[in-house]
Protein backbone atom coordinates (compact mmCIF):
# COMPACT_ATOMS: atom_id res chain seq x y z
CA UNK A 1 0.00 0.00 0.00
CA UNK A 2 2.85 2.14 1.26
CA UNK A 3 4.58 1.96 -2.50
CA UNK A 4 1.46 2.60 -4.12
CA UNK A 5 1.11 5.82 -2.93
CA UNK A 6 5.21 6.47 -3.17
CA UNK A 7 4.63 6.22 -7.08
CA UNK A 8 2.16 8.90 -7.48
CA UNK A 9 4.22 11.46 -4.90
CA UNK A 10 7.35 11.04 -6.68
CA UNK A 11 5.90 11.32 -10.38
CA UNK A 12 4.35 15.16 -9.14
CA UNK A 13 7.74 15.48 -7.35
CA UNK A 14 9.34 15.31 -10.66
CA UNK A 15 6.92 17.35 -12.12
CA UNK A 16 7.04 19.99 -9.54
CA UNK A 17 10.80 20.03 -9.96
CA UNK A 18 10.96 19.86 -13.67
CA UNK A 19 8.64 22.96 -13.82
CA UNK A 20 10.32 24.80 -11.17
CA UNK A 21 13.73 24.02 -13.40
CA UNK A 22 11.68 25.30 -15.95
CA UNK A 23 10.49 28.63 -14.55
CA UNK A 24 14.20 29.32 -13.24
CA UNK A 25 15.97 28.54 -16.85
CA UNK A 26 13.59 30.95 -18.92
CA UNK A 27 14.02 33.30 -16.06
CA UNK A 28 17.39 33.39 -16.59
CA UNK A 29 16.76 33.60 -20.28
CA UNK A 30 14.71 36.78 -20.18
CA UNK A 31 16.90 38.52 -17.98
CA UNK A 32 19.94 37.67 -20.31
CA UNK A 33 17.81 39.56 -22.95
CA UNK A 34 17.02 42.66 -20.93
CA UNK A 35 20.84 42.84 -20.14
CA UNK A 36 21.66 42.10 -23.91
CA UNK A 37 18.85 45.09 -24.73
CA UNK A 38 20.26 47.50 -21.91
CA UNK A 39 23.68 47.07 -24.27
CA UNK A 40 22.41 47.99 -27.14
CA UNK A 41 20.38 51.04 -26.09
CA UNK A 42 23.49 52.35 -24.04
CA UNK A 43 25.29 52.15 -27.61
CA UNK A 44 22.69 54.08 -29.52
CA UNK A 45 22.71 56.86 -26.99
CA UNK A 46 26.32 56.92 -27.05
CA UNK A 47 25.81 57.42 -30.96
CA UNK A 48 22.94 59.87 -30.59
CA UNK A 49 25.17 61.60 -27.88
CA UNK A 50 27.92 61.93 -30.65
CA UNK A 51 26.00 63.39 -33.48
CA UNK A 52 24.78 66.96 -32.08
CA UNK A 53 29.00 67.44 -31.99
CA UNK A 54 29.21 65.93 -35.21
CA UNK A 55 26.60 67.71 -36.96
CA UNK A 56 28.07 71.52 -35.17
CA UNK A 57 31.39 70.63 -36.27
CA UNK A 58 29.89 70.17 -40.04
CA UNK A 59 27.41 73.01 -39.66
CA UNK A 60 30.71 75.48 -38.95
CA UNK A 61 31.60 74.72 -42.52
CA UNK A 62 28.25 73.92 -44.65
CA UNK A 63 26.16 76.44 -43.77
CA UNK A 64 23.56 76.44 -46.47
CA UNK A 65 23.18 72.75 -45.95
CA UNK A 66 20.28 72.77 -43.51
CA UNK A 67 18.18 70.40 -44.23
CA UNK A 68 20.74 67.82 -43.85
CA UNK A 69 20.93 69.37 -40.17
CA UNK A 70 17.47 69.27 -39.98
CA UNK A 71 16.80 65.54 -41.13
CA UNK A 72 19.84 64.47 -38.65
CA UNK A 73 18.39 66.06 -35.66
CA UNK A 74 15.12 64.66 -36.49
CA UNK A 75 16.57 61.04 -36.99
CA UNK A 76 18.24 61.53 -33.70
CA UNK A 77 15.44 62.79 -32.23
CA UNK A 78 12.85 59.83 -33.62
CA UNK A 79 15.95 57.13 -32.65
CA UNK A 80 15.69 58.82 -28.58
CA UNK A 81 11.70 58.92 -28.51
CA UNK A 82 11.73 55.10 -29.62
CA UNK A 83 10.33 52.01 -27.63
CA UNK A 84 11.03 48.45 -28.08
CA UNK A 85 13.16 46.69 -30.56
CA UNK A 86 11.24 47.16 -33.75
CA UNK A 87 11.01 51.45 -33.24
CA UNK A 88 14.61 51.18 -31.96
CA UNK A 89 15.47 49.77 -35.41
CA UNK A 90 13.45 51.77 -37.54
CA UNK A 91 14.50 54.72 -35.88
CA UNK A 92 18.03 53.60 -36.25
CA UNK A 93 17.68 52.94 -39.91
CA UNK A 94 16.51 56.38 -40.64
CA UNK A 95 19.46 58.26 -38.81
CA UNK A 96 21.88 55.80 -40.36
CA UNK A 97 20.68 57.38 -43.94
CA UNK A 98 20.41 60.59 -42.56
CA UNK A 99 24.59 60.74 -40.93
CA UNK A 100 25.30 59.03 -44.50
CA UNK A 101 23.69 62.71 -46.29
CA UNK A 102 25.89 64.58 -43.46
CA UNK A 103 29.00 62.19 -44.46
CA UNK A 104 28.38 62.60 -48.30
CA UNK A 105 28.15 66.87 -47.18
CA UNK A 106 31.28 66.98 -45.20
CA UNK A 107 33.05 65.61 -48.41
CA UNK A 108 32.45 68.87 -50.36
CA UNK A 109 34.62 70.42 -47.80
CA UNK A 110 38.21 69.66 -47.70
CA UNK A 111 38.91 71.61 -44.53
CA UNK A 112 36.43 70.02 -42.59
CA UNK A 113 37.85 66.87 -43.37
CA UNK A 114 41.47 68.01 -42.48
CA UNK A 115 39.74 69.29 -38.98
CA UNK A 116 41.35 67.00 -35.85
CA UNK A 117 37.83 67.32 -34.62
CA UNK A 118 36.06 66.32 -36.87
CA UNK A 119 38.21 63.38 -37.52
CA UNK A 120 38.00 62.74 -33.39
CA UNK A 121 34.31 62.77 -33.98
CA UNK A 122 34.50 60.02 -36.99
CA UNK A 123 36.46 57.84 -34.90
CA UNK A 124 34.90 57.75 -32.21
CA UNK A 125 31.43 56.92 -34.58
CA UNK A 126 33.33 54.17 -35.96
CA UNK A 127 34.14 52.95 -32.61
CA UNK A 128 30.25 53.29 -31.62
CA UNK A 129 29.26 51.38 -34.86
CA UNK A 130 31.45 48.58 -33.91
CA UNK A 131 29.70 48.71 -30.50
CA UNK A 132 26.27 48.82 -31.95
CA UNK A 133 26.82 45.81 -34.22
CA UNK A 134 28.26 43.63 -31.14
CA UNK A 135 25.80 44.58 -28.76
CA UNK A 136 23.01 43.42 -31.77
CA UNK A 137 24.53 39.87 -32.23
CA UNK A 138 24.61 39.61 -28.47
CA UNK A 139 20.83 40.47 -28.42
CA UNK A 140 20.10 38.04 -31.13
CA UNK A 141 21.97 35.47 -29.71
CA UNK A 142 20.15 35.86 -26.39
CA UNK A 143 16.57 36.23 -27.84
CA UNK A 144 17.26 33.44 -30.13
CA UNK A 145 18.27 31.68 -27.30
CA UNK A 146 15.51 31.92 -25.17
CA UNK A 147 12.83 32.01 -27.82
CA UNK A 148 14.06 28.59 -28.50
CA UNK A 149 13.46 27.47 -25.07
CA UNK A 150 9.80 28.64 -25.42
CA UNK A 151 8.82 26.93 -28.55
CA UNK A 152 10.78 23.00 -27.32
CA UNK A 153 8.73 20.19 -26.36
CA UNK A 154 7.53 20.15 -22.93
CA UNK A 155 8.23 23.65 -22.76
CA UNK A 156 5.93 24.88 -25.16
CA UNK A 157 2.92 23.56 -22.91
CA UNK A 158 4.11 25.33 -19.87
CA UNK A 159 6.38 28.62 -20.98
CA UNK A 160 2.89 30.68 -21.30
CA UNK A 161 1.46 29.61 -18.50
CA UNK A 162 3.77 30.65 -16.67
CA UNK A 163 3.64 33.97 -18.37
CA UNK A 164 6.74 34.01 -20.84
CA UNK A 165 6.19 35.05 -24.20
CA UNK A 166 8.54 35.10 -26.83
CA UNK A 167 10.67 38.68 -27.09
CA UNK A 168 11.45 40.51 -30.76
CA UNK A 169 14.40 40.81 -32.46
CA UNK A 170 16.00 43.75 -33.40
CA UNK A 171 15.76 44.09 -36.77
CA UNK A 172 18.53 45.57 -39.17
CA UNK A 173 17.72 46.73 -42.77
CA UNK A 174 19.97 44.87 -45.61
CA UNK A 175 21.68 48.34 -45.55
CA UNK A 176 22.06 48.82 -42.17
CA UNK A 177 23.87 45.10 -42.09
CA UNK A 178 26.50 46.77 -43.93
CA UNK A 179 29.05 47.77 -42.19
CA UNK A 180 29.42 51.79 -42.23
CA UNK A 181 32.78 52.61 -42.93
CA UNK A 182 33.00 56.63 -41.61
CA UNK A 183 36.48 57.70 -43.26
CA UNK A 184 37.62 60.27 -45.65
CA UNK A 185 40.47 60.17 -47.46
Amino acid sequence: MLSFLLLPIAILALIALYIWSLYNDLTTGKIRVKEAWSQIEVQLKRRADLIPNLVETVKGYAKHEKSVFENVTKARSALMKATGPGEKAAANNMLGDALKSLFAVAENYPQLKASDNFTELQRELEDTEDKVAYARQFYTTAVSEYNTKLQIFPNVLLAKNLGFVPEEFFEASDEDKKKVVVKFE
